[in-house]
């Protein structure tokens, strides 16, 4: 049995947020789109807002009671806009979206995403229902979500988690191949270029150690260093002829 995730919006009251929410869960692979007692009409708004999630708007499972919404989860995931990581405080403890992720991975089942109304969140009950909880990190003075942004965060970390080789998902940003000779003939290079342009000698250490740094925060690949090793060689033979010119 794969993963299922049911995004599960409880008396949600507007039309748009429902809608974007139906879109970003198409988004991240959501398979089904639950409204519990909806305080939202779900119509032309909700339907503009969803985008290409029309059809998991169109299919979402309406019910009146949070109980028949999770019926058939077998892991009941609920989100809160506050958190606590006292040991005796259980009902808000919770997890953030990337450790929620990482939890999720290797999960098989189906996995109810729980969003709280736009209002007040979920009610201590249903939170009592909840295996896990997450919280999205905020300002402190202001730490509560739009629902659409919120539900985006969460359900990218768990699209995220089944990682860059998941057919289902847009490529990834390519593995940087690093090539350590290839920087430091790069960083030879410089010094070469250096010395032919007279740059002073007691400040060269310095600039080809900054390079260096710099390098290193930016981890080109191996490809990136050649295209520039190739800017040094022409620089070098504008040189050559500059100097052959003057002869």
């Amino acid at each position: 049995m794969t993963r299922q995730i049911d995004v599960v919006l409880v008396r949600p009251k507007e039309d748009g947020n429902v809608g974007a929410v139906a879109r970003v869960a198409r988004n991240f692979g959501a398979d089904r789109l639950v409204l519990v007692a909806s305080r939202a009409k779900v119509g032309s708004v909700a339907r503009r807002r969803a985008m290409a999630g029309l059809p998991l708007l169109r299919t979402a499972l309406r019910v009146r009671s949070f109980d028949a919404a999770i019926g058939e989860a077998d892991f009941v995931i609920g989100t809160t806009d506050m958190s606590t990581g006292r040991s005796n405080a259980y009902l808000r403890r919770s997890v953030s979206p990337e450790r929620l992720g990482e939890m999720v991975r290797t999960l098989e089942g189906r996995v109810a995403i729980v969003f709280g109304p736009e209002d007040n969140g979920l009610s201590r009950e249903e939170l009592l229902r909840c295996d896990l909880l997450v919280h999205i990190p905020a300002r402190r003075e202001y730490p509560t979500l739009n629902l659409s942004h919120a539900a985006a965060i969460v359900l990218y970390a768990v699209h995220r988690a089944r990682g860059p080789t998941d057919p289902e998902t847009t490529p990834a940003p390519e593995v940087v191949e690093l090539n350590g000779p290839e920087k430091e003939l790069f960083l030879e290079r410089l010094g070469e270029l250096l010395a032919r342009t007279g740059y002073p000698a007691h400040k060269r250490r310095g600039l080809i150690l900054l390079f260096r740094r710099v390098l290193g925060r930016a981890t080109p690949s191996e490809a990136e260093l050649r295209m520039m090793l190739g800017l040094f060689k022409s620089y070098g033979r504008a040189l050559d002829r500059r100097q052959h010119g003057r002869r």
